[in-house]
């Protein structure tokens, strides 16, 4: 049976024009709503669609690269906005960089176009009632529907303030220095849960001093200069506080012990490993506002961490996201209430091309909902499986947005680990092999 009331798509952004398309393609009709330029936010400049605000830039296009596999698997499954992306390429290296005008204009043409697709222009301030319905409102989401977002979610699971923790590949953390414990040998795990960066006072000291003379980004909108919370601090805020302050809060190496001098260490870094993100670690409580350059010339200070491998570098900014892995299932559907679907940044994804593959998901599985399916879940072996496998599955305690990396990936079987241990290159070959594949026997049964 097919629902014929209109999908509701909230958001004009990347996820929700490319819901709209993929809503349009399976023969269904939908309402997008863009409440632009009616109701303007601090970032965007124009009342188009899929308007592009920070970069112009969609990431690398490096073969066998994680960005590269997202966008090769978007464009198998025939994204609109990967076409048009690739239309109005502009030269960028190794990177998809866009014209980002003829980008927007193109996008806001063509689902204008779609079949079955109206666009409205106006301000949604309560989630629909009946009907499926895409929320895609994005980073910047108008304070009446995120306080309609917080009741269905619970307010406790809105975020409107991002506070990311660099992370760094496992293999390139180097073991001693770093060691293997939890403070006092307490873990909820009975193993211990934390690598640990020892420090001596010289190091310390050099560390500090290296943080105070880093140079930061500035705010990017208006928001981003509101005071930071004390909960989650800057790291390089604490650091002006006096010398001491680090090692007293995130840095503080109580209830630890060096195995190499058997002894307290000065001070500590702490590195959580993640818990589906294979073989990496995040630097607790080392989120900051540095340059990227600069966090990488400071962390790399950090005994241990002299030859770090960063999968992402940490950030503080503006952001309505939800606690996705709290609230939603691998479809993207809300548990709860299954009619509503969460796309885009606001579902707790960094990054252009990752707000595009969960308005494709969310899209494909709101149209399979409509036509009275149950909505099929792509293979956690895939980019964009594994992407919603983060985002539904991570850590709700711990939870922070993320872009495709690797990590995110099932590891490989035992044999062909072997194989590729010395060879990255080759590893993540194997890995991009593996992921198509698996999408093409998704597709002949799901699409």
């Amino acid at each position: 049976m097919v629902l014929r009331s209109p999908i509701h798509i909230i958001g004009g952004g990347l996820a929700g024009s490319e819901a709209a398309y993929q809503i349009s393609k399976a023969g269904l009709s939908a309402v997008l709503y863009e409440m632009r330029p009616g109701r303007p936010t601090p970032a965007h400049k124009t009342d188009r669609l899929a308007e592009l605000v920070c970069s112009n830039s969609l990431k690398s296009e490096a073969e066998h690269s994680a960005p590269w596999l997202l966008k090769q698997e978007l464009r198998r499954l025939d994204s609109l906005l990967m076409r048009v992306a690739g239309t109005h390429r502009v030269p960028g290296g190794h990177a998809l960089t866009v014209d980002r005008d003829l980008f927007s204009h193109e996008v806001s043409r063509a689902v204008a176009a779609l079949p079955g697709i109206e666009i409205r222009r106006e301000e949604v301030t309560q989630i629909p009632g009946d009907g499926i319905v895409i929320i895609a409102s994005g980073p910047l989401t108008s304070d009446a529907l995120a306080g309609d977002i917080a009741r269905l979610t619970g307010s406790e699971r809105l975020y409107f303030y991002d506070s990311i923790s660099p992370i760094v590949s496992a293999e390139s953390i180097a073991v001693p220095p770093a060691f293997h414990a939890s403070r006092y040998g307490k873990s909820m795990s009975g193993t211990a849960d934390y690598l640990n960066c020892p420090f001596g006072k010289e190091q310390y000291e050099r560390f500090v001093d290296a943080l105070l003379s880093a140079s930061s980004y500035e705010p990017k909108i208006p928001e981003d200069a509101t005071p930071f919370f004390e909960a989650c601090l800057p790291v390089e805020e604490l650091a002006r506080r006096g010398p001491d302050t680090l090692r007293f809060g995130p840095m503080k190496p109580v209830g630890l012990t060096d195995p190499r001098t058997g002894r307290r260490p000065y001070a500590v870094v702490q590195l959580r490993q993640e818990n589906l993100r294979a073989q990496s670690y995040n630097l607790v409580g080392f989120q900051n506002h540095m340059r990227f350059g600069e966090q990488e010339r400071v962390l790399r200070l950090i005994p241990g961490l002299e030859n770090a491998e960063f999968i992402r570098f940490g950030q503080m900014h503006r952001n309505t996201y939800i606690n996705a892995p709290a609230v939603l299932n691998g479809a993207l559907q809300v548990k709860h209430a299954p009619r509503v679907f969460f796309a885009g940044q606001i579902s707790g994804v960094e990054g252009y091309v990752e707000s595009i593959a969960t308005g494709l998901i969310a899209g494909i599985h709101a149209a399979a909902l409509a036509r009275g399916e149950q909505p099929a879940a792509l293979p956690r072996e895939t980019a964009l499986g594994s992407l919603c496998h983060y985002i539904s599955g991570a850590d709700p305690a711990n939870y922070q947005p993320a872009n495709i990396t690797f990590d995110l990936l099932p590891v490989l079987d035992d044999e062909a680990s072997r194989r590729f241990r010395h060879d990255k290159r080759a590893r993540h070959a194997e890995v991009c092999r593996r992921a198509a594949a698996r999408l093409e026997e998704y597709m002949a049964v799901h699409v």
